[in-house]
């Protein structure tokens, strides 16, 4: 058996967190893309065939709804001073990264850390979450950095599989995801709310609702199939894709979460359907 690490070329891993995620706000996680890229060399012997078993989770439908579903009525952040409280609005995005960046990073403990990717934050999380549902993912983008290491593939006898170790690439996004306080995430976000529906209104988007979308789209990391038993791999040119098709056939979003493993992608979805409650809270019944 042979196990390969492929570190260079076009192998990346990239998650959102806590979306902050569905960059992971998809945090996000959000969230952990992975793009297969060619093969060196390392070993393990060939497991049988993965089972995909869908979870109780509708999928998203991906629609965009005229009306808006889920409202987020904006807060204003106050400042104590020394004689009277300031109230703060939003900045404008184009020089909002100072003041995202210390809004979130107190949901997260103190800081964002090195994962994240403070320039543009606003913009690389908004155009992100819009692409999970996608074939593919704007990388440079990204709101986090890439997993350390390289991607590690089990082969035998021309078979070959995803190694259980890649699953411990993840595990810093996945801590970084639980670390976060989510009522304080959910609060930031509200108070900055109108440069996220800025940034989606620079996509093209000007009549649309970004947490409508954003709603849509963790129900779709919601829906991603969990994968029992290795994953098998196919090379038909540089990049490795999936030998199921079906797997194949996922969305970029959904990928991530095969990929990071059951686990982990277990332990996202759990802070993802904690984000969904307080971005919909108090929406009307329908």
């Amino acid at each position: 058996m042979r196990r390969t690490r492929l570190t260079g070329g076009r192998v990346s891993s990239r998650t959102l967190k806590g979306v902050l995620l569905v960059a992971v706000l998809a945090i996000g996680a959000g969230v952990a893309y992975l793009g297969f890229g060619p093969a060196p060399e390392q070993v393990r012997p060939a497991e049988p065939v993965p089972q995909v078993q869908q979870p109780a989770e509708p999928a998203s439908s991906g629609l965009i709804e005229p009306v808006i579903r889920y409202p987020i009525v904006p807060e204003l952040a106050v400042v104590e001073a020394p004689a009277e409280a300031a109230v703060l609005p939003p900045p404008e995005l184009a020089g909002s990264d100072d003041r995202v960046a210390a809004e979130f990073g107190s949901s997260f403990g103190g800081g964002l850390g090195e994962l994240v990717v403070v320039k543009d934050l606003v913009r690389r999380i908004v155009v992100t979450v819009d692409n999970l549902p996608g074939e593919r993912l704007p990388l440079s983008r990204s709101p986090v950095r890439k997993a350390d290491g390289g991607f590690i593939v089990n082969e035998q006898d021309g078979a070959r599989s995803i190694a259980a170790d890649n699953e411990a690439r993840y595990l810093p996004y996945v801590l970084f995801a639980e670390q976060a306080d989510m009522r304080m995430l959910v609060a930031a976000y509200r108070r900055l709310y109108p440069l996220f529906q800025a940034a989606y209104d620079e996509l093209g988007y000007p009549s649309a609702y970004f947490n409508d979308r954003l709603v849509v789209v963790i129900d779709h990391m919601l829906a991603a199939p969990e994968v029992a038993g290795p994953i098998r791999l196919i090379q038909p040119k540089v990049r490795y894709r999936f030998e199921d098709p079906e797997l194949e056939a996922l969305s970029a979003g959904q990928k991530i979460m095969v990929r990071m493993g059951v686990d982990n992608a277990r332990r996202i979805k759990a802070r993802l359907r904690e984000l969904r409650q307080g971005l919909t809270a108090g929406a009307p019944a329908r």
